[in-house]
């Protein structure tokens, strides 16, 4: 890997999808909100529903955040499952059910009583001596799936096909726990106006790339990865890969990575008319 040729070509693609792209991205949604509480929250929903095509993804998170009113953070620190359950009645996102967003309002609440909020929680669970937050994901999930969720699903224990565990995947199992470091992305990372950098404990370079399809194939087309399953370890492969270029700010690619997919910039296959367009091109092996 030509460390030097890769960064000139990154940095460019960094330059070109800056903020002014955030409407192609579920992270649009917690922009419009001032008040860092406010924002924690909506980073949850966000992230948990970025699954799916990006206009999918938004009319969800408009739904979810339509019901919350103006102050998501009071919303759920009122939340009761009950109603919660009646007012998210109806609710489909893929995989997900108006139960599973119920869920995860109780468990925002349950944390942020427990611990003063989200990252409060996640911060129980993290070491900042270990390599990168892997440790502390696998602790934020399985505390998170710990809590109370018999008023939701009528079950003493959370049940092995509850929803919410969708949400709170564990990078143990080898998942790339791609929503979950999309979350912690937007929360730790600061100083380029598009992450907000609240959770203050957390490093960005212990950050893990959030790893979707998009990002998984483009990496594997510039050599960040030589691994074909995206798993958790194709995600530490690909960060590491990344921190040649910025040790203290890996994931900072990202956002601008995962444009090229979602505008449809990188084909699957070689397209001569794309491929000649792209930014990336002189360093791209497809």
């Amino acid at each position: 890997m030509d460390v030097k040729k890769l960064k000139k070509h990154l940095d460019r693609l960094l330059r070109t999808f800056d903020r002014s792209f955030l409407a192609t991205d579920p992270l649009e949604f917690v922009h419009r909100y001032n008040r860092p509480e406010d924002r924690e929250i909506v980073g949850l929903v966000a992230s948990s529903l970025a699954y799916g095509k990006v206009e999918i993804i938004k009319k969800s998170v408009s739904r979810v955040l339509e019901a919350a009113g103006p102050s998501p953070y009071r919303f759920t620190r009122r939340f009761e499952p009950e109603k919660g359950l009646r007012l998210f009645s109806g609710f489909v996102h893929r995989f997900n059910r108006g139960e599973d967003i119920a869920c995860l309002f109780w468990f925002a609440r349950q944390m942020i009583e427990e611990a003063g909020s989200i990252g409060g929680f996640f911060m129980e669970g993290h070491e900042p001596s270990r390599k990168n937050v892997k440790e502390a994901l696998s602790s934020f999930s399985e505390r998170a799936l710990a809590l109370d969720s018999s008023t939701v699903y009528g079950k003493k224990k959370l049940p092995p096909k509850a929803g919410v565990r969708f949400f709170f995947p564990n990078p143990a199992d080898g998942s790339p726990c791609k929503r979950l470091n999309l979350y912690l992305r937007w929360m730790v990372r600061r100083g380029d106006g598009l992450d907000f950098g609240q959770w203050k404990g957390v490093e960005p370079c212990k950050l893990v790339m959030p790893l979707d399809t998009h990002v998984a194939r483009i990496s594997r087309n510039i050599g960040l990865t030589g691994r074909a399953n995206p798993d958790w370890r194709m995600a530490e492969e690909v960060t590491d890969a990344l921190k040649k270029l910025d040790p203290a700010d890996p994931v900072k690619y990202d956002f601008a990575l995962c444009r090229l997919g979602i505008l449809d910039r990188c084909p699957r296959k070689a397209d001569p008319g794309k491929c000649s367009e792209c930014l990336i091109s002189p360093i791209c092996v497809l």
